[in-house]
């Protein structure tokens, strides 16, 4: 349908029980398919082929806007060639990757399309991240001068990982972050003495958190 249809804007193919199987159909359509521009896709079964047919065709997708495929099992190879693709588009302007599993690996594929896109402004990434990861997205951010919405809540990122991102910000004076979710994350002082400075750099920087933990200084263990 996609391949021939010229006027559909908008599709939600949510829950409709797509595997990896349906991936082969998928790149081929979103490389001939200029018009869609919302693709929702979340609550499937897409793995490591759907991962592969998304490097392959959103580098060559000049329509879509928005992409979301939360709720999938988007982790290990699948989530490093998918980033792969993201990086390479110049179109999309929010993706969502809730509950897929991305880890340590898919973070640091993410990490690097941050380095690359310039035109994303929205990321959710509640995704199992450990801290490790949520340092190599913070390198990512560091140069990126289009993200506004970034969401690592829920993410096993702890402290360390906050402060990481956090940073990320504080030394990239063209970051245009507004908003930073770190929800369910709890952060210690160093982390809100951080935030603090950062806040006098970037006063309409929202930034929200799992509250504080009570320990002691660590977070600046991690180096961006």
């Amino acid at each position: 349908m996609l391949m021939e249809n010229r006027t559909l804007v908008s599709l939600r193919l949510s829950g409709n029980h797509l595997t990896d199987r349906s991936a082969e159909h998928l790149g081929p359509a979103l490389m001939a398919n200029s018009a869609l521009r919302h693709l929702d896709l979340s609550h499937n079964a897409l793995g490591e082929r759907a991962g592969k047919a998304l490097r392959d065709s959103l580098p060559e997708n000049t329509g879509l806007r928005s992409l979301n495929l939360a709720w999938n099992c988007l982790r290990g190879r699948g989530a490093v060639m998918l980033a792969g693709g993201l990086g390479a588009n110049v179109f999309l302007r929010a993706v969502d990757l809730t509950f897929n599993g991305f880890g340590k690996e898919g973070a640091i594929a993410l990490g690097q399309a941050l380095k690359e896109n310039y035109v994303l402004e929205e990321l959710n990434l509640s995704n199992r991240i450990p801290p490790e990861g949520a340092i190599h997205l913070a390198m990512g951010l560091k140069v990126n001068k289009t993200i506004k919405s970034l969401n690592v809540g829920r993410n096993p990122i702890q402290s360390a990982g906050c402060y990481g991102i956090l940073q990320a910000l504080q030394e990239n004076p063209d970051s245009a972050v507004e908003t930073l979710d770190f929800s369910d994350v709890a952060v210690n002082q160093d982390f809100e003495d951080l935030h603090a400075a950062v806040k006098e750099r970037f006063p309409a920087l929202t930034v929200n958190h799992g509250g504080g933990t009570g320990a002691f200084r660590k977070a600046k263990a991690w180096k961006v």
